[in-house]
């Protein structure tokens, strides 16, 4: 006599697949899932000792390891004991570029009126400090960020004074496009110790169509190696954009980042806001990202394999929740959303915003994530009507086409996405692209795992560690 715990299955290569609600995942012949849910499965066999052990089923309805079933399944959802951790302040939508696929809407750098005042920074860093996180993450954003040098040491300042009474934990992150970074800027980084994220789309060609000048890609390049040479070579780290023309280049754009010392990749999907929102056709570019990446990890695990370390980030945040039994911390993979209980976004103008997506809709006019302003106290902002509401919607375990999903415990809810592209925040999961890309990669990264086992694994283990 057994009794079932929740868990759902998927077939893959004619074998079950079995995934738990710890994110536990079992491989087993095909025909478990059925045997095991009509009672018919016969015990003391070792698949039936490997369902006992990994919680897919329970000889006592109340057994004695319910404590450490409960205790995995609150360490899977650790991340909402950090509160509201990470702290986005726009602090311009000046910018010195102009990407093709720009998401914040930024505008041409000579304009001054979309810049963040000092009491506007002032005001958003006691509210950061509002929050009860223990560990607060304070990352610049733009536009471009390094357009506004005093501004950025304002913040930075005076949130370590506010600190010397608080105590936390503090991080800094300067997202910069690495065009034209002055040494003061730098200086400024060093003497902080503050992360630059910056931007790199592949090999100069490119990198300088995205951007739309000659000589972006020189400029960047020259500006990493700065920043290299001044903070060190762990303190910069890359993303790229999959624009329309990247599609078609997936081992030109990692050989790029593997030319230039990178060990890491997070292949980026365009979303939705700003200037890319008006992409004709995003069911043609969801399918086509979707082969482009799959292309692109099989690449990835061949340089691997042959010797060279490099990593695909979005699949090891993936793997993690997979083969580990932590959490990511991402907040764009998150169940509740990450949106306010894990990342909060303070705007050039003052107003809150429950992310950095949901305040780039508001440059079309869209401010339904707007959850106030600075001015505001925090309890009205994070704890008001609008935010009540968008607590019935950030949890996927409870949105229909989710709840059902063996996929879940891998994914998350972002209601900010589903708005912007079905303009309902609970969404449709059947046309859901966001749904059509995550479930295309996690099955992937699955059936790498089933069917390639041996040679995936060590790869796989040594990116997580």
């Amino acid at each position: 006599m057994y009794y079932l715990l929740p868990f759902n299955f998927i077939v893959i290569d004619n074998q079950d697949v079995l995934i738990n609600e710890l994110g536990d995942l079992l491989v087993t012949p095909q025909g478990t899932a059925e045997s095991l849910i009509t009672h018919r499965l016969e015990e003391r066999t070792d698949i039936y000792k490997s369902l006992v052990s990994n919680y897919f089923i329970t000889e006592r309805p109340i057994p004695s390891t319910f404590d450490v079933y409960a205790e995995r399944l609150a360490e899977k959802k650790r991340f909402l004991d950090d509160k509201t951790s990470l702290h986005l302040f726009v602090i311009t939508l000046r910018c010195n570029q102009h990407c093709s696929y720009c998401q914040a809407s930024s505008i041409d750098g000579s304009n001054t009126h979309v810049t963040m005042t000092k009491h506007c920074m002032g005001k958003a860093v006691d509210l950061m400090f509002e929050s009860p996180s223990g560990h607060l993450t304070m990352e610049f954003q733009g536009g471009e960020p390094s357009l506004e040098p005093d501004l950025l040491k304002y913040g930075i300042e005076y949130a370590l004074q506010k600190n010397e009474v608080e105590k936390r934990r503090l991080t800094f992150v300067l997202c910069t496009n690495c065009i034209d970074i002055s040494n003061d800027v730098i200086s400024l980084c060093k003497q902080y110790d503050v992360l630059i994220s910056t931007s790199l789309d592949g090999p100069e060609w490119l990198h300088n169509a995205n951007r739309g000048k000659n000589d972006s890609y020189q400029k960047v390049k020259k500006g990493i190696s700065m920043v290299r040479d001044i903070l060190g070579h762990d303190k910069v780290s890359a993303l790229m954009t999959t624009s329309e023309l990247s599609l078609q280049y997936p081992r030109e754009i990692i050989d790029e980042y593997v030319n230039l010392g990178f060990h890491d990749i997070f292949l980026r999907s365009l979303n939705p806001y700003g200037l890319a929102k008006d992409n004709k056709n995003w069911g043609e570019y969801t399918q086509k990202f979707i082969s482009f990446y799959k292309e692109a990890l099989d690449y990835i695990i061949e340089l691997n394999k042959n010797g060279l370390f490099i990593r695909e980030n979005f699949a090891t945040i993936i793997l993690r929740k997979i083969l580990t039994p932590w959490n990511s911390g991402f907040v764009d993979l998150q169940s509740p959303a990450g949106i306010v209980n894990s990342v909060i976004a303070y705007n050039y103008d003052g107003n809150v915003y429950a992310s950095d997506e949901s305040r780039m809709l508001i440059e079309h006019g869209d401010s339904t994530f707007r959850l106030g302003n600075i001015d505001d106290d925090y309890d009205s902002l994070f704890f008001s009507r609008k935010t009540k509401h968008l607590a019935e919607v950030w949890n996927n375990e409870t949105l229909a086409g989710c709840s059902s999903c063996p996929f879940k415990v891998y994914c998350g809810a972002d209601p900010v996405r589903n708005h912007s592209t079905q303009a309902d925040m609970y969404g449709f999961r059947p046309t859901s692209l966001f749904c059509k890309k995550n479930s295309s990669i996690i099955h992937h990264l699955i059936r790498l795992i089933v069917t390639r086992r041996s040679e995936v694994i060590p790869i796989f283990m040594s990116w997580i560690r």
